[in-house]
């Protein structure tokens, strides 16, 4: 009988997939990618697109949606939005749009707060699509010589160097040559990164299918008899570490873009993911970060849309029924009421919950499980240095120093150097992040 259900629920799942994809107009086409335009080097018109500001004469009527934050994932939805018809409203706090992706100008240096480096951006790369389409082919990127990260570890005095090549063969070749005692151990690593990367869409599937069913997979087996997907999702980076080797230096390099969670708290998988997301090549937009919202911005004008800065949300409003109708926009001493049928933050999961939603909405059982399952991210500074010469002439290279000061992820915090990236604006030579402990 279970066996019914299930492969019953499995073809109405499938067939309502099919039909959401291939059935439903898409907002993706070819058609919609277009040849690169010469890069935009007028400062003045940049900020007519990244820093308009907030007035009520700048709402467009009749809004389909309203976005909390031009973080990437805000923008990415509002473009999408825009590109199926609907005008949306993106409403930023800062006063500059873009999240991680935007610049800052001083004394004559541009420089990037929260773009490193990309991957997967190969020619028919998935991420390589979805850029084009949220920017409609207007960003280009620049390929990061092979050798795109370098691990230094100075424990005690004894320094190891350890460079991270790209390319889906020498990525696992180099460090086989760098550790020829746990060849084995690489090998493991590397197919349980492949089955990671390959099988991980399986994880998402349980979020778009009915609760109980995702439920019912997981606890009844049937899941881990799927994919063994799911029973790696169990684990975090140390445990799986320890499985695969003894060799400390090896666990760091299988696990350091940990980015401020220790290994022992964090998922395995999400490490493996991020070193195989450069297998392919570590890519920088052509232009610097900021042209990922300068384009996306102009997509979601060209559907009746705006991005508008200087606009911190104080309120989700909510009916009766708890239903989200709009949100209010602080404009000096004056809250100017927006409405919209959907409402989408972008703002954080504590900031959302805490902070805009109503005190009883806050209050509710299951919303407060949901807080307590969570915790905030550390906090970190960032250091920015400019230099009056070109790369050449300061001899450095656009990678990534990682500088831990012993193998022990667990015990540490971690510094990370920023080598020079590629771009056509000025460059970010050298910027040094340390998450606070």
């Amino acid at each position: 009988m279970w066996l019914l259900i299930f492969l019953v629920s499995v073809l109405i799942w499938a067939g309502g997939t099919f039909w959401f994809l291939f059935k439903k107009p898409s907002p993706f086409s070819a058609s919609s990618v277009r040849p690169a335009e010469p890069l935009e080097l007028d400062q003045k018109k940049r900020d007519k697109v990244l820093k308009q500001g907030f007035t009520k004469e700048k709402i467009p009527a009749n809004l389909d949606a309203i976005i909390i934050g031009s973080g990437i994932g805000g923008m990415t939805a509002a473009a999408t939005m825009a590109k199926s018809g609907k005008k949306v409203l993106v409403l930023e706090q800062h006063d500059v749009a873009g999240g991680c992706c935007h610049t800052f100008t001083e004394k004559g240096f541009e420089f990037d707060v929260g773009l490193h480096y990309f991957g997967q951006l190969h020619e028919n790369g998935l991420l390589k699509i979805a850029m084009d389409q949220i920017s409609e082919g207007q960003l280009e990127f620049v390929e990061l010589p092979q050798h795109f990260d370098s691990i230094v570890i100075d424990d005690k005095g004894k320094r190891r160097d350890y460079p991270i090549l790209s390319g889906r063969v020498e990525m696992e070749q180099n460090l086989k040559k760098l550790f020829p005692n746990d060849v084995k151990a690489v090998e493991e690593f590397f197919k349980v990164m492949k089955l990671t990367a390959r099988k991980t869409p399986l994880m998402a599937i349980l979020k778009i299918i009915p609760q109980w069913f995702a439920l019912f997979l997981i606890k009844s087996g049937i899941a881990n008899l799927i994919s063994s997907i799911f029973r790696l999702s169990d684990f975090n980076a140390t445990e799986m570490n320890y499985k695969l080797t003894s060799n400390k230096d090896l666990h760091l390099i299988f696990s350091y873009f940990f980015y401020g969670v220790a290994p022992k708290d964090s998922s395995f998988m999400i490490n493996a993911l991020m070193l195989h997301h450069f297998k392919r090549g570590a890519y920088y937009p052509k232009g610097g970060a900021s042209e990922i919202p300068f384009h996306v911005t102009k997509v979601i004008q060209k559907y009746g849309g705006s991005v508008l800065v200087r606009a911190p949300v104080s309120r989700i409003l909510v009916d009766n029924k708890g239903t989200a109708y709009g949100v209010t926009v602080k404009k000096g001493e004056e809250h100017v009421e927006i409405r919209a049928p959907v409402i989408i933050s972008n703002c954080g999961i504590f900031n959302t919950f805490q902070k805009l939603l109503p005190p009883e909405i806050q209050a509710k059982p299951e919303i407060q499980s949901r807080l307590d399952m969570m915790r905030p991210g550390k906090a970190s500074f960032l250091l920015f240095s400019g230099f009056d010469a070109t790369q050449e002439e300061l001899g450095i290279t656009p990678t990534s120093i990682w500088l831990f000061k012993s193998n022990d992820m667990d015990g540490m915090s971690v510094y990370k150097c920023f080598g020079g990236a590629p771009q056509t604006t000025s460059t970010p030579f050298g910027a040094l992040e340390r998450p606070l402990a």
